[in-house]
């Protein structure tokens, strides 16, 4: 109720708070490769290093994680997802039964109980929803199909972790499954939610492509892949330039040079997988026996499908394609805060009224876009020139910088403001500014 509290640079624990000197101080193992967006990160204070592969991550990155999942959300819902959370802690017995105990091997994290007891950390959750699901043993096709999803985290015991969020132990996952009452259903719902991550990406603004993949330990008979072409990703792809074939070259058999469909030469790329999506069939259903019955009421088993975005790994992924060696750019509906304030610095002859219409501009502001009134930042280090606030501006990454420059003090006042993904800069007044800004969408 009443005014929004204005948002002070100086209290926040953010970035030029916890800014470290030297590449040894931010990963601890000197002589590590970093790529762009682990560089990034760690000299924003976006995240901080606990030990390898795990990350503290700061208050604006959890802001930018939650206005993703927000995305995901809407993308999963708008395809009849329902939201669910399962236990971090899964039993051996139930990856036994599926025989993935063995399968997985050193990358499950396993631990015993006080009674001895096995489990695992889980890195996916195949197993436990379909025990879940199997355990509605009276469910019927009137109630298919099933989408359950969640966002949790996952763990996983990788050998080598690097690249910061690209490749961890522990990472944020939004993981859904599907229960479909016969193979061409699953296959129905399969491509409504390919077309759902296509559709997220595409709101992302993130230069993506579908490449067709191979099913590995989750298993299935089809599967794709939605990767970032960036040097840093650990996968290697072939595209058609004309777009008719992509694939990870670990499907192809021996050396495939050229387009299936138009004959094309294939391009050779890098990149970074950020989804991941699988049609299963009754692979785990058989295992624990889940059922539903069908018309004549007859028990029959569900065909499945699973489907992986990498909550974590999307916003390192977006922040490496995007950005700029020195600056971090953000899909501008995910950033941390959309909007800077920079007023005069201390002393100068714009300080009393720059400050003081600068201020109430804000708070005009947050009052006529209230969505816009915790997505603003001031920059009151007052004591630094605007130079020096704009370029840290410039390296977090607010979409939209606004600053009370030399011309605050005509009448009307007009603004600096920089639109940092396009490099433009306009001059307005404070209801120009407002209605820029009422463009700006937020999850």
């Amino acid at each position: 109720p009443g005014r929004a509290r204005r948002l002070l640079l100086s209290q926040l624990f953010q970035p030029l708070n916890l800014q470290v000197g030297g590449e040894a101080g931010w990963e601890g193992r000197p002589g590590e490769p970093l790529c762009r967006s682990q560089k990034l990160m760690l000299q924003g204070g976006l995240i901080h290093p606990a030990s390898p592969g795990c990350y503290y991550y700061l208050p604006p990155t959890v802001r930018a994680m939650e206005k993703l999942v927000k995305v995901m959300d809407e993308e999963m819902q708008a395809v009849g997802g329902q939201k669910l959370n399962m236990p971090s802690l899964s039993s051996a017995e139930l990856w036994r039964a599926s025989g993935r105990w063995e399968q997985m091997g050193p990358e499950l994290f396993r631990l015993a109980d006080r009674h001895g007891k096995r489990y695992c950390l889980g890195p996916t959750h195949e197993e436990a929803v379909t025990e879940l699901v199997a355990a509605h043993s009276n469910l019927s096709y009137k109630q298919l199909p099933l989408r359950l999803y969640q966002v949790t985290r996952k763990f996983r015991d990788e050998p080598k972790p690097r690249f910061g969020l690209l490749r961890g132990r522990e990472f944020y996952m939004k993981d859904m499954y599907t229960f479909d009452a016969s193979e061409e259903a699953a296959r129905r719902t399969y491509d409504l939610v390919c077309n759902a991550y296509c559709n997220l990406f595409d709101r992302l603004g993130l230069p993506f492509v579908k490449v067709r993949a191979a099913t590995g330990s989750i298993g299935g008979t089809v599967s794709h892949e939605f990767q970032l072409p960036a040097d840093v990703g650990e996968d290697r792809l072939v595209l058609c330039p004309d777009g008719h074939f992509a694939a990870n070259v670990e499907t192809l058999n021996g050396e495939q040079t050229s387009c299936p469909t138009c004959g094309e030469k294939l391009t050779q790329t890098r990149g970074i997988e950020v989804g991941h999506t699988f049609y299963l069939g009754t692979k785990y259903s058989s295992v624990s026996n889940a059922v539903f019955l069908s018309p004549e009421n007859k028990p029959q088993l569900a065909e499945m499908g699973c489907y992986g975005l990498g909550v974590t790994r999307i916003l390192a992924a977006s922040i490496e394609v995007l950005s700029k060696e020195d600056s971090i750019r953000w899909p501008s509906l995910i950033a941390p805060y959309q909007l800077c304030f920079i007023p005069p610095k201390r002393g100068s002859k714009e300080e009393q009224e720059g400050a003081a219409l600068l201020e109430q501009a804000y708070d005009d502001l947050a009052e006529a876009l209230p969505h816009l009134a915790g997505n603003s930042v001031l920059d009151d280090r007052t004591q630094l020139t605007i130079g020096k606030r704009l370029k840290d501006a410039n390296k977090l990454g607010y979409p939209y910088v606004v600053i009370a420059g030399k011309r605050v003090c005509e009448d009307p006042p007009v603004f600096e403001v920089w639109n940092q993904n396009t490099g433009e800069v306009l001059f307005l007044t404070k209801e120009g500014v407002i209605e820029l800004m009422s463009k700006v969408q937020v999850p």
